[in-house]
């Protein structure tokens, strides 16, 4: 428990907690008011409006927080020598991210609150742009590519596999259709698909999302 005076003195742990405590009540369904948010925590509600200035805010910062822990899983991914093995690895990563954080993925695409950051959040998709573009220069993807018009796709895919998953009906092993899926696009944009097939199953499992190796 956190005794009042950590409010008071702007311990970061009681933002944390709050967060956590907002995402847990999301998973289980939980009305979240001002009260019921703090309940337990050992916390009074002046925390909430101490680190956000109320609940507004706090939906703010909580939507913020998903990105900036997708930022953190997409940063951990390795660059190598194959950019089509690297693109693939961070769709890899925003799935396992989801999979991770299912409750802050849920509030992450809600439009309802604005972020903190909106910048820091499309930073997420330049990791992406990134990979594509070095694709492009590499010759795997025609000259015409564009770089950011592929991450858009790539992340389309991602998004839609994750959607059927978490918190969606589909079996977590559904995910593995990632690997047909991106291969197929990155063939469209002019790979060589033997070669692309290979790269796109070294950057699947470079991030284990379904719970086994695809060989």
């Amino acid at each position: 428990m956190y005794p009042e005076a950590m409010a008071r003195t702007k311990d970061p742990a009681v933002r944390t907690l709050l967060l956590e405590r907002a995402g847990h009540m999301l998973r289980t369904r939980e009305p979240i008011t001002l009260r019921s948010l703090v309940a337990g925590t050992g916390v009074s509600t002046m925390a909430v409006y101490t680190w956000f200035g109320g609940m507004d805010g706090m939906w703010k910062a909580l939507r913020q927080e998903g990105f900036t822990r997708l930022a953190g899983r997409l940063a951990a991914v390795t660059t190598s020598a194959d950019p089509v093995r690297d693109l693939t690895a961070l769709v890899a990563a925003y799935l396992g991210n989801a999979l991770d954080h299912p409750d802050l993925y849920r509030v992450m695409f809600d439009a309802t609150y604005e972020l903190e950051d909106a910048e820091a959040a499309d930073e997420t998709l330049e990791y992406l742009v990134q990979a594509a573009g070095r694709g492009r220069a590499a010759g795997r993807f025609r000259a015409g590519t564009d770089p950011l018009e592929l991450a858009i796709q790539s992340w389309v895919i991602g998004h839609g596999l994750v959607s059927l998953v978490t918190p969606g009906p589909l079996p977590r092993q559904t995910l593995a259709h990632g690997i047909p899926l991106l291969t197929a696009l990155y063939v469209e944009m002019g790979d060589e698909p033997a070669r692309c097939r290979r790269s796109v199953r070294r950057g699947w499992e470079a991030v284990d999302v379904t719970g086994g190796r695809h060989e």
